[in-house]
């Protein structure tokens, strides 16, 4: 009998049991057999699983707690390392400037943009299957209780992990591309602005990136030259980000620009400035909201932030035509791109409640009081919503009711796409997969039930906040 059978012969009646407490024993036992495979000649894997103590636990519980991490580990087992240190600092998200300087270090070794590219591509995948890890030990608590875990603090850990990752992988490509086409300048300075729950720190597992991209002419340089360049630069970077390769894509969405998918892809500073000033409409200012620089030059990105700050923060607040479009945006929103056949009130997007409701009526509060508070001027929904009830705009009441719905509407969002790989709006209808989002939300075997009824609880009494505040004169 060999060393390896012989460690294995005494973990597996202990990961067993771990497996057994899953929504899905098979499936991890499974992946558990296909992580040794890969790793099984490597001398740290069983020793790492025999000698330090949660590691073992921590990978029975992400190898079965659905379908994202395996993945994810699968295309690189090596980072199995990372759930072995026993303080939990191997699963401790790492800042954004770490992030940075080991992508653009390693675009710096490669010999184009595309090998740069996947080089920060593999970056991202190792990152977040740490997240990912992170989030799932957390929730099924191997170091805690999953009822005693502060769900707003297990959100806004995810969401600022992979905001920052996002990031850091967007200035990598940024940085490969101009290498690769024009050297160490390029002819525009260009910057990336986050939009969206990218720009407020609120990404998940399956969120694309949505952006703005502005740039200005080097001096001497010709405009046409100039935006010739930007635009080759955006197209670079999309394409390269989406090439098929085994790490998973990351989808750049511009459609939060001026004029929306119809206008410019890029624009000058100036041409922001001049169509702001003369066309912009009420529902462009509500975006704005969100808007931060996230990549590029920081400069143009600071002025571009300066740029839209009036808009964003009118010092009149918010007339009541305006007021009335946006409740009519929002309404026809609502009817239009509610999937047919969905049920509303277990849509966490668009549903009563969910992150719509809670997300526009923050918004509109900005709006209104936003230059004469400073607090509100955040790009971050949850900063937003404790700011508006210290300046006495909500209630402590009203606001911890907006805050649980939204948390829980992000704690299912991330559990969807944990548990099922690809992202979705709404509770999976496959009974084990259903239960897998129980588990990670902290219900015990056969409490799918319950879940639901606490979810849709949960919306209802956020709706009815949302009621007299969005929708009240």
């Amino acid at each position: 009998v060999t060393r390896k059978a012989a460690i294995q012969r005494t973990l597996l009646p202990v990961l067993l049991g771990w497996f057994a407490d899953s929504a899905d024993p098979d499936a991890g036992l499974l992946n558990f057999r296909k992580v040794s495979d890969a790793l099984g000649k490597t001398p740290w894997y069983l020793r790492l699983l025999r000698d330090e103590g949660a590691a073992a636990e921590n990978l029975a519980r992400v190898l079965s707690a659905g379908r994202l991490a395996p993945d994810l580990l699968m295309r690189a087992p090596e980072a199995v390392a990372l759930l072995g240190d026993g303080d939990g600092g191997g699963l401790a998200p790492r800042p954004r400037t770490a992030l940075e300087q080991e992508i653009v270090a390693a675009v710096g070794r490669a010999e184009n943009a595309a090998q740069g590219v996947t080089a920060a591509r593999g970056v991202r995948r190792r990152e977040l299957f740490r997240t990912a890890a992170a989030d799932i030990v957390g929730s099924y608590g191997t170091e805690t209780n999953p009822a005693e875990a502060d769900q707003g603090a297990l959100v806004d850990r995810v969401g600022a992990a992979v905001s920052d990752l996002t990031k850091a992988t967007l200035a990598g490509t940024l940085r490969a591309v101009v290498r690769d086409g024009w050297g160490d300048t390029l002819p525009t300075r260009f910057a990336i602005i986050g939009m969206g729950r990218f720009g407020g720190h609120e990404l998940g597992y399956g969120s694309d990136a949505d952006v703005l991209f502005v740039h200005e002419p080097q001096d001497g340089v010709d405009e046409h030259e100039a935006s010739a360049a930007a635009n080759k630069v955006v197209a670079e970077m999309r394409r390269l980000l989406q090439l098929p390769s085994a790490d998973p894509p990351l989808l750049i969405d511009a459609g939060l620009r001026p004029e929306g998918k119809s206008g410019p892809l890029v624009r000058t500073l100036k041409s922001y400035e001049a169509y702001y000033r003369r066309w912009s409409l009420v529902w462009e200012s509500q975006a704005l909201l969100r808007a931060e620089q996230v990549a590029g030059d920081e400069d143009l990105g600071r002025r571009f932030v300066e740029l839209i700050d009036p808009l964003r923060y009118p010092a009149a607040g918010l007339p009541d035509d305006s007021v009335r479009e946006i409740r009519r945006l929002k309404a026809r929103m609502e009817s239009e791109r509610l999937p047919r056949g969905a049920d509303p009130k277990l849509h966490t997007k668009l549903g009563p409640g969910g992150l719509s409701d809670v997300e526009w009526t923050v918004q509109l509060l900005q709006l209104r009081h936003g230059h004469h508070v400073s607090g509100l001027r955040t790009t971050r929904t949850r900063r937003a919503l404790a700011a508006a009830r210290e300046a006495g705009l909500l209630s402590a009441e009203d606001t911890e009711t907006l805050d649980e719905a939204w948390v829980l509407a992000t704690r299912v969002r991330n559990a969807v796409m944990l548990v099922r790989g690809r992202a979705g709006d709404t509770f999976p209808t496959e009974p084990r997969e259903l239960a897998a989002v129980g588990r990670y939300l902290g219900y015990g075997a056969g409490h799918a039930g319950d879940m639901l009824d606490a979810y849709r609880r949960t919306t209802r009494r956020a709706r009815t906040v949302v009621d007299e505040l969005f929708y009240a004169d």
